[in-house]
């Protein structure tokens, strides 16, 4: 998936990420705004994993909405 859909459609992907990660607040997600390196850096500070881990968590995310069109 190319992750300018998502930065382009982030108001759609905004409750999907608030579906993978329940801990961000719409604070948070609001602040991302779709932006990916944004995105990996609240995973990292609100689970405590490391940069590897989140980015894992994302590209999972990106394999599971990639049939998303709009």
């Amino acid at each position: 998936m190319n992750w300018d859909i998502v930065e382009g459609n982030w108001k759609q992907f905004k409750g999907k990420a608030k579906e993978q990660w329940g801990k961000l607040t719409d604070d948070d997600l609001d602040v991302i705004a779709g932006k990916r390196d944004q995105l990996a850096g609240r995973i990292q500070e609100t689970y405590g994993v490391n940069k590897d881990e989140a980015e894992k968590q994302i590209r999972d995310f990106e394999k599971r909405n990639e049939d998303f069109r709009h």
